[in-house]
């Protein structure tokens, strides 16, 4: 039976109704299955945004990780190699001597060790015989750290200030993820002694002082871990050093300063990594200039332990 023209318009509307309203909730809850897995994607990468990361990835440097640094400033060459020419120029000499550490399995992260600190012979107008690093300085070779996928690394030479100010005053740079420090307590004396004439020397207590207040900064900021150096060459040099803390977020580092020979640096690099030091990270610092027959990198690597550091001057 033939239904009449309008009555089949209206079913025939009716109908397109339907689908078009189904359409409509098919579009909408595709929709939907976007927006969730947007809003999951959200909270893997946006509301939780992924942690900073070390120069060259990762977010721990030992024992994954061998850092080779060249250490100075650029006041004067004496003060080490880093110092010479450019902190461009410095960076990329060292990019070349690091990259023969590289072993099967442990990559190899180069720093630059800038003297942020400097003890001086003189007192300066507040008596204190260490004149600061600009900030425009230190951001030039932060700037060329970051070029060549290095860490900066901030040294501290105190004169006859003390550690635990020299490193509040460098907070600006250590919250950055790719910005360590290292204590020089050679050149940190006491009252009626000028460095350079008096070998410095630093406590325990001290030195615990000042990784604590870094190790805020770390867990606070969720920051990667950060390369902690004290350097030493004589027994005396670290007080207590058995009693040094290995704070949270730091790779706390005893690196095996002075120059000589191979022989007697060896020696020495023996006698400081004893039983004593196991529980820290080793580090070994060669001189371009004062070290007699200077070691070659295969003659470092077969060091027992192998330095988690080496450091050049």
């Amino acid at each position: 039976m033939n239904e009449p023209a309008h009555v089949y318009r209206r079913r025939r509307t009716a109908a397109a109704s339907g689908v078009a309203a189904l359409l409509l909730l098919l579009v909408l809850a595709l929709r939907a299955c976007d927006d969730g897995e947007g809003a999951a994607d959200a909270g893997a990468t946006g509301a939780k945004p992924r942690l900073a990361q070390l120069p060259r990835g990762g977010r721990t440097i030992f024992p994954r990780k061998r850092v080779v640094a060249f250490y100075g400033a650029p006041q004067d060459k004496q003060l080490g190699v880093l110092g010479i020419g450019s902190p461009a120029r410095a960076a990329a000499r060292l990019t070349r001597v690091a990259s023969a550490y590289r072993t099967p399995g442990r990559p190899v992260l180069p720093a630059l060790e800038l003297i942020s600190t400097i003890a001086n012979a003189h007192p300066g107008d507040d008596g204190m015989y260490r004149t600061h690093q600009s900030p425009e300085t230190i951001d030039r070779y932060l700037a060329a750290a970051r070029k060549a996928k290095a860490l900066l690394l901030l040294d501290v030479q105190p004169g006859r200030g003390d550690f635990l100010s020299e490193a509040k005053r460098l907070q600006h740079w250590l919250l950055q993820p790719d910005v360590g420090l290292a204590l020089d307590p050679e050149w940190h004396v006491g009252d009626g002694e000028i460095p350079g004439q008096s070998i410095g020397s630093v406590t325990a207590e001290q030195v615990n002082e000042v990784s604590a207040y870094v190790s805020r900064l770390v867990v606070k900021h969720d920051l990667p871990q950060k390369l902690f150096v004290i350097h030493q060459f004589t027994d005396g040099m670290i007080a207590n050093k058995q009693l040094v803390a290995r704070p949270r977020g730091l790779a706390v580092t005893m690196n095996v300063d002075g120059f000589g020979n191979p022989a007697n640096k060896i020696s020495k690099y023996k006698g400081f990594t004893g039983s004593e030091a196991a529980a820290f990270h080793n580090g070994f610092k060669l001189f371009f200039e004062e070290d007699t027959n200077l070691m070659t990198h295969k003659a470092v690597l077969a060091l027992r332990p192998a330095p988690d550091l080496i450091v050049y001057e």
